[in-house]
């Protein structure tokens, strides 16, 4: 079995900064994309950033210029470095892996448990 295991959430003002952290664990041949999501309440899950296992990156416009996402792939992390936050990036922030655990090239996605990520104004 994959687990993803997040740290990093709080309670932050308007302007600040977090750092957000994934660990993936387990029987693990590789791993291609990782990213991060977030849902607020009452809204659908949505992309927030994807790193490829080349290092490529990929934000959605809202967190461009605010937001660094970087990985490490000798140990199997994530993570993502949020600056200048808005009271709109509050959500349930949640990591995903694309994760090779049989050696045969075919991935399978796995979830993080979600860390609460609030933004007071």
């Amino acid at each position: 079995q994959v687990q993803l295991v997040e740290s990093g959430g709080g309670l932050v003002q308007a302007g600040g900064s977090l750092r957000l952290s994934c660990a993936a664990s387990g029987i693990i041949f590789r791993i291609n994309a990782m990213g991060w999501y977030r849902q607020a309440p009452g809204k659908e899950r949505e992309l927030v950033a994807s790193i490829t296992s080349g290092g490529g990156t990929n934000y959605a416009d809202s967190v461009k210029g605010r937001f660094t996402i970087s990985r490490d792939n000798a140990k199997n992390t994530v993570s993502l470095q949020m600056n200048s936050l808005k009271p709109e990036d509050t959500a349930v922030y949640y990591c995903n892996a694309a994760v090779d655990y049989s050696g045969n090239y075919r991935f399978s996605s796995y979830w993080g448990q979600g860390t609460q990520v609030t933004v007071s104004s």
